[in-house]
């Protein structure tokens, strides 16, 4: 990518002491690693760093310490599936700034890694404070930034640093700009986003910004619920935020306006339980009985779906279509997430998706491995997608 400075114009970084800002903040469970995929994701910039003669010391956060040693948020128990997943020794020092890294950096040859202790250990981190700027500075010749995830923080490790040493965009930072862009910044059109998930109030800043953009938008999940409100519908005893009606009316405005084709559920699959394989039925969403909740998307409303996602030639998506932890609830989510695979294994689409739970959804289908590209960066995801600027990330945008 040329609005970004990446590794392609780092130069040479043999014998250079190249602080690695990575996200290894993974599921623990009694000092161990449950889920390594964020570890295992970092590994081919680490790889290509060191196997050019590279110095890599990696700085992390883990967990919210605020400030303060925390044993519980020490990232030392991360350090053995790092070196599994390197297959090369991972050192480890026990601070991120003072003494004990000056000293681990000093040990290292080329080639080595280092881990540094947590940096949330220190106020400093999330305060962007320059002192701390500085000191983290000290260990380094060249900035890197591998941690999309943690880009929408203007935090010392994120952001600050770029602007204290020449700052590049790691490889995995850079797939992910990739994908934005082809997503919503410059994609090919016509665009289509489907966007899910239970409440509105959570994603008004995103709907608003994606009328703006896109040439369809697909509501579902629980937040459907709410657009079928505001239009007169009774939805029952689904989940529903009944005093965002006039939002739903203003965002449905906006995307008239905009020529943003709006495709809401045209039937749903209704029960009276919360639970798995309760007793359940499709209905219109114009009979939708007092004393029932809408669930899921039904075949009708998939079928307009995937007909829509023909038409398209990017999608992006966030959010699952309806209760998909529960079958058989997650029917909608997966029949759609399948037909978008397809359409993206054809060549015939470009498919762009992130956000905790639409990971779930998508591997859940079957068809998270598919889409051109799956953000598990949540809350810069989200951002990205509500149309705001990520500190991490501009701070690494080409100058000129």
């Amino acid at each position: 990518m040329t609005a970004f400075r990446t590794l392609d114009d780092a130069g040479s970084l043999a014998g250079k002491r190249v602080l690695l800002r990575v996200d290894v903040n993974v599921p623990m469970e009694n000092g161990r690693v449950t889920d390594a995929t964020r570890i295992e994701r970092v590994v081919p910039t680490i790889r290509e760093i060191a196997d050019q003669g590279g110095r890599v010391i990696l700085l992390a956060h883990f967990g919210r310490p605020k400030g303060k040693r925390e044993p519980k948020d020490s990232l030392e128990p991360v350090v053995p599936a790092l070196t599994a997943a390197l297959g090369r020794p991972v050192a480890f020092a026990d601070d991120c700034v003072g003494d004990a890294p000056k000293a681990a950096v000093a040990a290292l040859k080329d080639g080595d890694v280092l881990l540094l202790e947590n940096t949330r250990y220190h106020a400093g981190e999330e305060k962007n404070d320059p002192a701390f700027v500085a000191a983290l500075a000290e260990n380094g010749d060249v900035y890197v930034n591998e941690a999309f995830s943690a880009a929408h923080r203007a935090h010392a490790s994120t952001e600050g640093l770029a602007h204290k040493l020449p700052a590049f965009a790691g490889r995995l930072m850079q797939a992910e700009l990739d994908a934005l862009t082809k997503g919503l910044e410059a994609p090919k059109r016509p665009v289509i986003a489907i966007v899910g998930g239970a409440k509105v109030s959570s994603k008004i800043d995103l709907l608003q910004n994606l009328v703006a953009k896109v040439d369809m938008l697909v509501i579902g999940g629980g937040m459907a619920n709410t657009f079928l409100h505001a239009q007169g519908k009774a939805v029952g005893k689904s989940l529903c935020e009944k005093d965002l009606a006039e939002t739903a009316t203003r965002i449905l405005g906006a995307a008239e306006a905009a020529k943003c084709r709006v495709i809401l559920p045209v039937d749903a699959v209704i029960a009276r339980e919360f639970k798995a394989n309760a007793a359940s039925e499709t209905v219109s969403v114009d009979a939708v009985p007092e004393d029932a909740m809408i669930l899921d998307a039904g075949p009708a409303s998939v079928a307009e779906i995937d007909a829509a996602i023909d038409q398209a030639a990017t999608l992006v998506w966030n959010g699952p279509l309806g209760a998909f932890e529960l079958a058989p609830f997650d029917a909608a989510t997966v029949a759609a997430a399948r037909h978008a695979a397809e359409r993206t294994e054809a060549g015939q689409l470009v498919s762009v998706a992130g956000g905790g739970d639409t990971v779930a959804a998508l591997n859940h289908a079957g068809a998270g491995e598919a889409f051109s590209y799956v953000s598990t960066a949540g809350g810069a995801f989200l951002e990205w997608l509500e149309g705001k600027e990520l500190p991490g990330v501009e701070a690494l945008r080409a100058k000129g």
